[in-house]
């Protein structure tokens, strides 16, 4: 698995059903409408060529460029793109520094999000500083190359994911955020938001993530075109400087650096931890990313907690009943603005009956018996929804949103007996493929299937082939080149990239790049002593540590915090306080903590050093953290996994 030899790694060209299918796919949508493309380059002020970022350090590799997405220029959609992709593409290519109205610019196309800088009095305030320290630097150095250069005095994050957070350390110094010199603003809950989904479940996430953002593949018309949200993510540092001020109330007015703001929490919306903005002064509403330029997920492709359309639709409507009448321009921090007062409220009115549909149908069907997979097959938007080029299925999908209210209400089980304990994945498989008269049998009608466009049936038959035989060269080959046709035809940006990084995988193993692993030390450092136990929790081994019982007294030092940990029933669990009967007792700084977590050094190394003082048996402490489990970024996805 992931060694087979690489007999046909060079992508395939669309099949005549693809062809008919993208041909037709064309006539059904208003491509007249050029709209778009003029709000896009509305107040450009300049950028930089291929708006191109060195990379970090002595990396040759660049954090940045759309040099390799040169091939979008052309007027016509390539016959290996879904047409509607193809014009989601050449719009999130444009680039630079623009104007949005007095006082306040974007910097667009220079990472997958926006970074909105905003003059104050004798400041800037800077909104999202994007997803790694290079773009975000290079975005701020464009901006003072054009206009007066001020220090950056607050960083104001919407939401929880990184790529809104991760370049804060490009615009502002981590010193003057502990000397008070810089304000970081955030929404109630940012940092438990931030943490659970890139630590907890972190490195199952970036593994999935590879699929959903195509960061695998190189751009081109066979390869990766866009994610319907932005081109893909920056490849740079990733970093986090913890929120000083949080905005706790549903409503809560700021004035900062004489610039007034109106912030309007939504959370469980677009993220767990998010808020829109309303700047009156300017009559700018910012939306943040529960209104783009595109249906957004229910459910993210890389794994995350289901969200929750109804209060998503909610929340958009309440910002348009508070803001609406009084918003000229309306921004977000991906795409570009919309202007005009009524197009702003049409906007978010198609964006709130979006989100209300498909949460209200979705559960009108599920009430009637449908399961998740017929909901996502019977669901049609409205006519009036179907024709918005805003609310299409660039990056969420109405199939997989639709699955995701049904997840959120039922969860997994179909209420099928039948599906309530099923046959694990290869034993499955090797059934399946047995009844149906063995790899051979099934291959030669799939490849009939094949020739009549039947691509959602040959990939998940010859999946089946590949998880019962793993070294089949032929199902490997049949089910990417059916995968690939799929992602050709795909107008959502990331199904696109699941598709092809899929072929590419069946083809050619699981890439052998262990220099992907995010780098999560900032991540780390930034969360709390809670949470950061509770990832250590994850990371035990219940098998290995079945029988050990430990106790463990903790006395972080540097911030007076007490807790006790245990070991008993292959659950590490952690309390605020200390136990008089504890096996051992640690006193030292975090910083020392993360030091040995990130394998600087170690326990007996640190207490050598006078870093840490150990009270008891201090083999009871090796014993817990020698069950840490490390993970694997680079598990197996299209294949079954090696056994151990």
């Amino acid at each position: 698995m992931g060694n087979l030899p690489n007999k046909s790694a060079a992508p395939k060209g669309p099949e005549p059903s693809t062809l008919r299918a993208n041909s037709d796919f064309a006539k059904k949508l208003p491509f007249q409408d050029r709209r778009d493309f003029e709000e896009a380059l509305r107040g450009f002020v300049a950028t930089v060529p291929d708006a191109l970022v060195p990379g970090p350090g002595t990396s040759e590799r660049p954090a940045w460029s759309m040099k390799p997405f040169d091939f979008i220029k052309a007027n016509e959609a390539a016959d290996t793109v879904n047409p509607s992709l193809w014009r989601q593409a050449q719009l999130n290519a444009i680039h630079g520094l623009f104007q949005v109205t007095e006082r306040i610019y974007q910097v667009r196309g220079f990472d997958i999000s926006n970074m909105t800088v905003i003059e104050g009095d004798t400041s800037l305030i800077v909104i999202d500083p994007l997803f790694t320290v290079e773009t975000a630097h290079a975005s701020l150095d464009l901006y003072f190359q054009h206009r007066p250069r001020k220090p950056v005095s607050t960083v104001i994050y919407t939401h929880s994911h990184s790529d809104h957070f991760g370049g804060v350390k490009g615009v502002v110094n981590e010193a003057d955020v502990i000397a008070g010199k810089v304000k970081i603003i955030a929404p109630a809950g940012f940092m438990e938001s931030a943490v659970a989904e890139n630590i907890l479940a972190g490195n199952a996430m970036s593994r999935r993530s590879q699929f959903q953002f195509g960061m695998l593949l190189q751009p081109g018309v066979r390869g990766l075109v866009d994610t319907g949200l932005g081109k893909t993510s920056a490849r740079g540092t990733n970093t986090l400087i913890a929120p000083t001020v949080t905005i706790d109330n549903s409503k809560e007015e700021h004035t900062i650096d004489g610039v007034e703001f109106v912030f309007q929490l939504a959370l469980g919306s677009e993220a767990p931890s998010e808020m829109l903005i309303y700047l009156p002064q300017f009559r700018v509403l910012d939306m943040a990313e529960d209104v783009t330029h595109c249906m957004h997920n229910l459910y993210t492709l890389r794994g995350a907690e289901i969200r929750d359309g109804n209060l998503w639709s909610k929340y958009i409507d309440e910002a348009r009943v508070s803001f609406g009448n009084k918003t000229d321009v309306l921004i977000a921090q991906h795409h570009w603005p919309t202007v005009g007062r009524e197009r702003v409220n049409d906007l978010l009115k198609k964006h709130r009956d979006t989100y209300k549909f498909i949460h209200d149908q979705s559960l009108r069907l599920l009430n009637h018996g449908y399961t998740a997979e017929e909901i996502a097959e019977t669901l049609r938007m409205p006519a009036s929804l179907e024709q918005e080029w805003s609310t299409r299925g660039y990056y969420g999908t109405l199939h997989h949103n639709a699955k995701a209210v049904y997840q959120k209400y039922l969860g997994w089980y179909d209420a099928n007996p039948a599906n309530l304990n099923p046959l694990p994945p290869v034993a499955y498989a090797k059934k399946t493929i047995e009844y149906m008269g063995g790899a051979d049998a099934v291959l030669d009608r799939a490849r009939e299937d094949f020739k009549r466009g039947e691509f959602r049936w040959v990939a998940s038959i010859a999946n089946q082939v590949v998880y019962a035989e793993p070294e089949n060269r032929e199902a490997r080959e049949l089910g990417a080149n059916a995968l690939e046709q799929l992602g050709y035809q795909a107008e959502s940006g990331i199904w696109r990239c699941a598709y092809l990084v899929g072929a590419m995988e069946l083809r050619d193993g699981v890439p052998d790049i262990p220099s992907i692993t995010k780098n999560i030390g900032d991540l780390t450092k930034a969360v709390s002593n809670d949470l950061l136990f509770d990832f250590l929790a994850v990371r035990l081994d219940g098998t290995r540590a079945e029988g050990i019982n430990s106790v463990i007294n903790w006395h972080f030092a540097d911030l007076n915090e007490y807790f006790v940990m245990s070991l008993e029933n292959s659950a590490l669990t952690h309390i605020i306080g200390q136990q008089q009967e504890a096996d051992v007792s640690v006193r030292l700084y975090r910083g020392t903590l993360d030091e040995i977590l990130q394998k600087k050094t170690t326990f007996t190394e640190a207490a050598s050093n006078d870093k840490v003082v150990i009270d008891g048996d201090i083999s009871k402490l090796e014993e817990v953290f020698s069950l840490l489990d490390s993970f694997e970024l680079m598990f197996p996805i299209v294949e079954p996994r090696k056994k151990n």
